[in-house]
């Protein structure tokens, strides 16, 4: 990489860095690009090189930082299916989950910022838009677990949307607010909860 390409980088990735703070801080709709590009120590002009608008920085965001909780939850998968090769499709999943939620329970400022669009992170990186592929196609993670046992499915991408959506939304407000009730003593309804979801689409 040369240095003209490492400085625009490094740009990029300041401007990345700080619209985190700023909304983790400030709040989204309390922080403007120009807030933005002064803690970046950017001129406003060169946040439209590298984005369109605030959404689309947002959109960035949420999609990166989806894809490192996704990243790990990948690798607990693997090493729990070493262990247990015969793991049914459902159980995977909740591996999964389970990886994430953790994760997530561990850093309520990204919870909040996240908010009730952790489903935009990983739905909208798997089937919507390829440009958001970076380390890892969640497309393909999530074909390969699907496949394994040889099940058949009525709409296996729904179901990850229904999966996605229902631990999002359920999950944001025992984490965030800790009600209704502590998230371990939350976690077998929503595991079977998932396991409910999986047998309505399996065939």
């Amino acid at each position: 990489m040369g240095k003209a390409e490492e400085n625009k980088q490094h740009k990029r990735n300041s401007l990345l860095t700080q619209s985190y703070n700023l909304f983790t801080t400030k709040g989204i709709s309390d922080t403007s690009i120009s807030d933005i590009a002064s803690k970046a120590g950017v001129a406003k002009g060169t946040f439209y090189f590298y984005f369109k608008d605030k959404q689309d920085i947002i959109n960035y965001l949420i999609a990166r930082k989806s894809e490192g909780l996704l990243v790990k939850a990948i690798d607990n998968l693997k090493v729990a299916v070493q262990t247990n090769p015969e793991l049914p499709v459902e159980e995977k999943i909740i591996i999964l989950a389970d990886s994430i939620i953790t994760d997530l329970s561990k850093d309520p400022k990204l919870v909040k910022f996240l908010n009730r669009n952790l489903n935009l992170g990983f739905y909208v990186k798997a089937y919507m838009d390829e440009s958001l592929i970076t380390t890892v196609n969640v497309q393909e993670e999530y074909a390969k677990i699907i496949n394994s046992c040889g099940d058949k499915w009525r709409d296996d991408k729904l179901m990850l949307y229904t999966i996605i959506e229902f631990i999002s939304s359920t999950v944001h407000s025992i984490i965030v607010d800790k009600l209704p009730c502590d998230l371990n003593e939350y976690k077998p309804y929503l595991f079977d909860s998932i396991r409910a979801i999986v047998n309505v689409y399996k065939i």
